[in-house]
């Protein structure tokens, strides 16, 4: 009997996984497709084909299953977005990559899914706090990259980083609450398209500042 329940042992952690896993790639289906106020454990447990109790038990309620669904995708997209980010070398290729980010979001469903949550939370102070906690990675990637890209520049002292990434966050929130009134997204194209050909124009303020001698002046 002993060598019987050793050998399921395995068995059922197997199955508590992939139970898990089924109910983490719902939410994620469930959130994109029918928005947060129809993620019920009900209509989740039905898109992963099991019974819903099985949200409560691996997960505690459903906004601890759809955060587990954020973090799931947010960890593939940083991986991603921060390789897209990497291969930028200029004010105009970062602005090339924050275009193809928030396209690759727009067409997978992760921006509407990270949306719903950030909706979500404005009613919810226990929400909120979670997703303060995961917006901060991209806040920091958006930093990092433009301190790297322009750090030194008349452009970055003008421009600070922490600010262009609230900006950035905001933007990519904003227009996908726009795209209910911007249908076939040309007004977002559209503000893509004038970043674009304001980048160029901007290229004396990308030039890095010499540093200062700190014998000049006899000093």
């Amino acid at each position: 009997m002993g060598d019987t329940v050793a050998k399921s042992a395995p068995h059922t952690r197997r199955s508590s996984e992939e139970t898990r896993d089924r109910l983490i790639t719902a939410a994620g289906k469930v959130l994109r497709a029918e928005g947060y106020a129809a993620a019920s454990a009900r209509a989740i447990a039905a898109e992963a084909g099991v019974n819903s109790a099985l949200v409560f038990y691996h997960f505690g309620g459903v906004d601890q299953l759809l955060l587990a669904a954020l973090d799931r995708s947010s960890e593939e997209r940083m991986a991603l977005h921060s390789a897209t980010a990497a291969r930028a070398t200029s004010l105009e290729e970062l602005v090339e990559a924050a275009v193809e980010i928030y396209r690759t979001d727009l067409e997978g469903g992760y921006l509407a899914e990270f949306c719903e949550l950030v909706a979500a939370a404005v009613a919810n102070p226990d929400l909120r706090a979670e997703i303060n906690a995961r917006a901060e990675p991209w806040i920091a990637l958006i930093e990092e990259n433009w301190e790297r890209v322009l750090g030194g520049s008349p452009l970055a002292r003008l421009l600070p980083a922490r600010e262009v990434a609230y900006g950035a966050i905001t933007y990519y929130l904003g227009a996908n609450l726009f795209s209910v009134l911007d249908a076939d997204h040309s007004r977002t194209e559209g503000v893509f398209d004038l970043a674009g050909r304001l980048a160029p124009r901007a290229k004396l303020l990308t030039l890095r500042l010499p540093r200062r001698s700190s014998g000049a002046g006899g000093v």
